[in-house]
């Protein structure tokens, strides 16, 4: 269930961060110089002409690396608003639908039966042999409360997991990058833990800070003629001024990308795809996640993306094409998880921003609406199965909408807990709320392995750094007293300043630190406090009047 400690859950969702308005010009001034350099979008290159995102690890994926250590899941974004009544037919009844819908309503004799009650869309025959193999699972009536039918709107609030009336910058995935880790650029992972392909724009693998870095490259091929060569950029050789701060900071992130790209272009290289998928941008992608996956690529978290959801005007072939391409794409990616002995170690589940109204709009097409179906694929859910309820088509809300029967963010809590092991407590926290199970999905983890420091631990410890006048603040709240160092570093890794070394009490810390007539050049900066062998990172931008 669901609490109502509103300012508890939006605390933990900031993650304790604290900024002014200097950090937010700080951070406007580097994303306009780097879309001036053509480096837009959020940490990422392109692979095979998509668009892929590489992020540093989290609390998330620590509890992943600490959890069951083999399983995968990939999100697969319906963009537009999904059609969920042409989705899985209300059979059930029939008649309302068939009279809201005169010239779209799909004829019952067409339909693919899934079970008495799921009656699906003619084009979603393929995934009859996932289904048949009790690897298929739909959750009807999705949705939230107090539905927003905005696209973007209600995008963020799948991607944040916030309240209607909460706007969060932070996604559910991306939330504990912040005030947590090493620094990403001086000290990047080995292998990207998450991977977006496609989509720019999406929220939920974006921290606070919005702390996303983009280069791009066209094909695996040149990536790994690029890495092969190990030619990269020079961060020491820099002009002296602020060009050369700039400078500095934008080859370092493609250092790191580079560093990414290789490791993705190597198991490009080693991996094959067995499975045919449509000549389509899903079936790309998926296909290049398989690949990838098959040549040993050991993250976890994917989302890929099938824009058209927006089906406003004529909608019957354009949502039958889509539908096509989830059905045969989905299917072709399992064949080459199960060809590369992995399919019991991968899930997938679709979303989509909202469903659409119950009634056709006189452009042969739908607008926006609310519950909508959502479909699950793997070998993890341990049989297949409807849930959810069935759509109600004439007790709606006061827009005529269905009304939701299951939310969302318990699937998200029900897959993060229940698939990829991660314990409930640290759900808790990176969903900004307790969010209960759906147990209908068939789901098991089995050791779960907490990932909660113990009370006394300086791990537990959260780190936030903002400019005050002249002087840097550090914010930091410690588990229990232990040594610390608090550092600055330019955006190349070279350390600036030792700001305060010494021991911190347990609870929350203040540290007021004068940067007095320090000559630094204008930039971005990241403070750096060292405790207990680990590193915790905060970006503040420094620009003197």
């Amino acid at each position: 269930m669901r609490n109502n400690e509103t300012n508890n859950k939006q605390a933990r969702r900031r993650g304790e961060s604290l900024a002014d308005g200097q950090l937010h010009t700080a951070d406007h001034s580097r994303r306009s110089f780097l879309k001036g350099l053509g480096v837009a979008g959020a940490s990422g290159f392109l692979l095979n002409r998509l668009p892929v995102n590489s992020f540093s690890p989290s609390s998330l994926t620590q509890a992943l690396v600490e959890g069951d250590d083999e399983r995968i899941l990939v999100l697969i974004r319906l963009k537009g608003g999904n059609d969920g009544l042409n989705t899985f037919i209300p059979v059930h009844d029939y008649g309302t639908y068939q009279t809201a819908r005169p010239r779209l309503a799909i004829p019952q004799s067409e339909t693919v039966n899934f079970a008495p009650t799921l009656q699906g869309h003619p084009s979603l025959r393929p995934l009859q042999s996932l289904w048949n193999e009790g690897q298929m699972r739909v959750i009807q009536n999705v949705g939230y409360p107090t539905q927003n039918l905005s696209h973007f709107r209600s995008s963020d609030i799948w991607a944040t997991t916030s309240d209607s009336d909460e706007v969060i910058s932070s996604g559910v995935l991306g939330r504990y990058l912040q005030g947590q880790l090493p620094d990403f650029l001086t000290s990047p992972p080995e292998t990207p833990p998450a991977i977006q392909i496609g989509g720019s724009g999406n929220l939920i693998f974006n921290n606070e800070d919005n702390f996303n870095y983009a280069i791009s490259t066209e094909n695996p091929t040149a990536l790994y003629n690029i890495v092969s060569t190990g030619q990269l950029h020079d961060v020491l050789d820099l002009p002296d001024c602020s060009y050369g701060e700039q400078l500095g900071y934008v080859r370092t992130v493609a250092n790191t990308t580079f560093r990414y790209a290789g490791i993705l272009a190597d198991t490009f290289e080693m991996g094959r795809n067995t499975a045919n998928y449509v000549n389509d941008r899903l079936g790309d992608q998926l296909a290049l996640v398989a690949r990838m996956l098959r040549g040993g690529l050991k993250t976890k978290l994917f989302v890929v993306e099938i824009d058209g959801f927006d089906t406003h005007a004529e909608q019957a072939d354009a949502h039958a094409t889509l539908l096509d391409s989830i059905a045969r794409n989905t299917t072709a990616f399992f064949k080459d998880m199960r060809d590369g002995e992995m399919e019991d170690r991968v899930l997938a589940m679709t979303f989509s921003e909202f469903g659409r109204r119950i009634q056709e709009n006189g452009s042969l097409g739908t607008d926006h609406g609310a519950a909508a179906p959502l479909m699950l694929f793997g070998k993890g859910l341990n049989g297949n199965g409807v849930s959810g309820g069935l759509p109600n088509l004439t007790q709606t809300d006061q827009d005529g909408n269905m009304i939701y029967e299951v939310d969302f963010r318990n699937i998200y809590a029900t897959v993060f807990r229940d698939w990829l092991c991660i314990p409930s407590d640290v759900v808790t926290d990176m969903m900004g709320a307790d969010y209960g199970n759906v147990d209908t999905l068939g789901l098991e983890c089995q050791g779960i392995v907490s990932t909660r420091a113990d009370a006394d631990s300086p791990e537990r410890l959260k780190l936030a750094a903002y400019r005050s006048g002249g002087d840097i603040v550090v914010e930091y709240e410690m588990a229990g007293e232990a040594a610390t160092q608090i550092s600055l570093s330019d955006m190349a890794g070279r350390r600036v300043a030792t700001l305060y070394q010494g021991r911190s009490p347990g609870g929350t810390n203040t540290r007021r630190l004068p940067v007095g007539a320090a000559n630094w050049a204008a930039g971005i900066y990241i403070v750096s406090l060292e405790t207990g062998g680990r590193v915790y990172s905060r970006k503040i931008g420094f620009f003197p009047r």
